[in-house]
């Protein structure tokens, strides 16, 4: 019975901070219509600010407390709205999702830049883990106590506020009807502004109580990931509910202090399964409550996507694999290896063009559905040891074949999820399979047969070799790789002209309408997780392939989400923007900081500046993550309207291809270094719209009078010019709009 009472006051605990962290996104949620994604970033980064005060400087905890929840939390929730989410009205559900994420991984990086994760932090209880009071012979902490306590008030604060006062029913009224709310006096974006302030709070309170009783050292990502665990409360309560929100975090608490209390010790997944609980109740919670219903007209937004036709993709498929075997034959064997590590992040995108970009459904894992393909490959597909070892063809159709079955598997429960709800799903798929089946290093035992699903925590997948086809060369699989994300472009733009592709546009635009018509929207979405699943699957062993082995960290939700974010950036309905997404996500951030570190061991009197650059430009990535409110359809499609000037203007176009051909030479011969090609291409890359928007700008000479009608055709401005230049009477044209508008007035 002790131990019971003791594992019962231990999850009341752990749900009083869950409920502190979920109340937090209720009220943001329930006043500005955006689900905060970065929630439990914010409650790392209060954090490790508290730290820092109290532990690097030695201030004192109380006056810490005051500095960090009750000046820094509000004002990074305020900052935040004030930048950034007020611009996101009108915008899809992936734009405001993306937009969220960006913000936890720019606060993630920049406290890893700030606190290096490699110097341990510990933070001790209030009053310190000694006091304890006793209660009928169960210790508990006065720490614990303080988290009960605050946790009861901050539910009763809310649902007082929400339901008793006028700024409660204020703030609702911000997101169910703000042209309203201004009618009645009240600014929508302060009431805003004011919810987020206090939901910033209560994250960065939860970060600092959670991460005693957790134990361990701090670590951004570990701290990030455990506030998320959070979101599951929220659901209990549908992002509504201040007391059912309450019940949950309760229940979630409890269910994980049980798991480790009470399964058997012998399980050895028991560890796995509790960490994965949160995200296994989340996303039964979602299936279980009821959904909203379909829409009945299409939301319009901001987001504008021209989808190539097929002959077209296939022309820049053709100039695209033309131009990685330029640039191979300027590499050496290593940057060539990682150049091919972009480009199967870049078919792993395409993923996310057909499922997000074509079809609207948001996938925030696909990473995940690369690790299934990955060791499907890994444990089937493997012919061979040591340097002999290759991996078969038969093995990567097989991968591609079960990842694209777990994806209709998960998409067969989630068939009733859109937008918001679909992302939180499978964002808990991702957590799931991260917690429970990559960190599975242990042996089994299954009908006699034993194996092991992550062994020693590294898969080794040696290379493809199918005939005279071995990928174990770099220029070989780096073409490869360019080849197919070609193809697979291809494909999928001659999908989205077809029929399917047309039914999938109408699912995105109107579900309502869509299944007017009769179409099957159960059939769509589920073909749709299928084909996606598996390009995602193709792509994953193929990078970890790449990389000759693969950790589970390398499927990590972390890195899921940079995915998402980059492919989003680079116009999640643009198969370029996949490229764009794949490469940066895949490299950009290698490269990057490879560079700037290699140029700090080569001038040490300018190591330190160096590597603060290098570490700046990881954190700008997300900024421009959180920049996509303002350039919704993505930076390929702002690209892409800035060389529309160039329509025509061949002698410019020609010139500048005269300009890369002589760089090219002299990259080549050795003559300038591939930074400077690489420099110099970039800088007339985007000096080419300047220079056709100046030519566009341009002013046009007028035509002699002489030659009117002949050099252009007669106009009515051109009549007129005529009739001014001779000095003759207004024509009745002008006369009778000049009456009229003297009539009017």
């Amino acid at each position: 019975m002790t131990t019971f009472l003791t594992f019962t006051i231990l999850g009341l605990v752990l749900g009083a901070v869950y409920a502190i962290a979920a109340s937090g996104l209720v009220l943001t949620y329930t006043t500005s219509g955006i689900f905060n994604f970065a929630h439990g970033a914010q409650a790392m980064l209060g954090t490790f600010l508290y730290w820092q005060f109290t532990y690097g400087w030695g201030w004192p905890a109380w006056l810490s407390l005051i500095v960090v929840v009750g000046v820094a939390g509000p004002a990074m929730g305020a900052l935040l709205h004030t930048l950034i989410m007020k611009g996101l009205r009108e915008t899809a559900d992936v734009t405001k999702i993306v937009v969220t994420v960006a913000i936890l991984l720019g606060m993630v990086y920049l406290s890893q830049w700030i606190w290096h994760p490699e110097d341990a932090r510990i933070m001790e209880m209030f009053f310190g883990a000694g006091a304890k009071i006793e209660f009928g012979g169960v210790v508990v902490r006065v720490h614990e106590l303080i988290c009960l306590v605050v946790a009861v008030a901050v539910a009763i604060g809310l649902r007082l506020l929400f339901t008793r006062t006028r700024v409660g029913v204020v703030m609702r009224g911000a997101v169910d009807d703000p042209d309203l709310l201004r009618l009645g006096g009240h600014d929508p974006d302060r009431i805003a502004m004011l919810s987020w302030a206090m939901g910033s709070t209560l994250a960065v309170l939860a970060g600092i109580l959670v991460t005693p009783i957790g134990g361990g050292a701090l670590e951004a990502n570990q701290l990030t990931l455990l506030v998320i665990d959070a979101f599951a409360a929220a659901m209990f309560g549908r992002l509504r509910s201040i007391p059912r929100t309450f019940a949950g975090a309760m229940v979630l608490g409890m269910a994980a202090t049980y798991v480790m209390a009470f399964f058997p010790t012998e399980w050895t997944w028991t560890g796995n399964l509790r960490v994965s609980l949160p995200m296994i109740i989340l996303f039964v919670v979602l299936i279980v409550l009821p959904q909203d219903r379909l829409r009945v007209a299409a939301v319009r937004t901001r987001e504008r996507y021209r989808p190539p036709t097929p002959r077209s993709a296939a022309v820049w498929g053709v100039a695209l694999v033309a131009a990685v075997f330029l640039l191979a034959l300027l590499m050496d064997d290593g940057s060539i290896t990682t150049f091919a590590l972009g480009m199967t992040f870049a078919i792993i995108a395409l993923s996310l063009t057909l499922l997000t970009g074509y079809a609207g459904e948001i996938n925030l894992a696909p990473l995940s559905f690369g690790a299934v393909g990955t060791i499907i490959a890994f444990h089937f597909g493997v012919t061979g040891s040591g340097l002999a070892s290759r991996l078969t063809l038969w093995g990567v159709l097989l991968a591609v074949l079960v990842t694209a079955v777990v994806g209709g598997l998960v998409a067969l429960p989630a068939l009733r999820l859109r937008g918001l709800y679909l992302a939180l799903a499978t964002m808990a798929f991702g957590v799931f399979l991260s917690n429970m089946v990559l960190r599975d290093t242990v042996e089994h035992t299954v009908f006699g047969v034993t194996f092991s699903i992550f062994p020693n925590g590294t898969l080794i997948v040696p290379p493809l070799r199918v005939g005279p086809l071995d990928l174990r060369d770099p220029r070989t699989f780096l073409m490869t790789a360019t080849v197919l994300f070609a193809l697979i472009a291809v494909g999928l733009a001659a999908l989205r002209a077809g029929g399917y592709g047309r039914r999938l546009a109408a699912m995105k635009d109107s579900p309502a309408a869509t299944a007017m018509l009769g179409q099957n929207l159960v059939k769509l979405k589920f073909g749709v997780f299928m084909l996606s699943a598996a390009i995602a699957g193709l792509g994953g062993v193929l990078m970890a392939s790449a990389g000759g082995s693969v950790a589970g960290d390398n499927f990590s939700i972390m890195a899921s989400l940079a995915l998402v974010m980059l492919t989003v950036v680079g116009g999640i309905g643009y198969i370029s923007g996949a490229l764009f997404g794949g490469l940066m996500a895949g490299v950009g951030f290698t490269i990057m900081v490879a560079t700037f570190n290699d140029l700090a061991v080569v001038h040490p009197s300018m190591e330190t500046i160096y590597k603060t650059i290098g570490q700046l430009l990881v954190v700008a990535t997300a900024l421009i993550g959180m920049g996509v409110g303002e350039n919704p359809s993505g930076n390929v499609h702002k690209i892409v309207e800035g060389y529309r000037t160039l329509r025509g203007a061949k002698g410019l176009l020609a010139g500048a291809a005269a300009v890369e051909a002589v760089l090219y030479v002299l990259a080549l011969t050795g003559v300038v270094g591939n930074w400077w090609f690489a420099i110099l291409t970039v800088c007339l890359a985007m000096a080419l719209p300047v220079a056709g928007r100046m030519r566009a700008e341009a002013p046009v000479r007028a035509t002699p009078l002489e030659l009117a009608g002949l050099d252009e055709p007669y106009t009515d401005e051109l009549r007129e010019r005529l009739d001014r230049e001779l000095g003759l009477p207004v024509r009745e044209r002008t006369a009778g709009k000049e009456a009229s508008v003297h009539a009017a007035a």
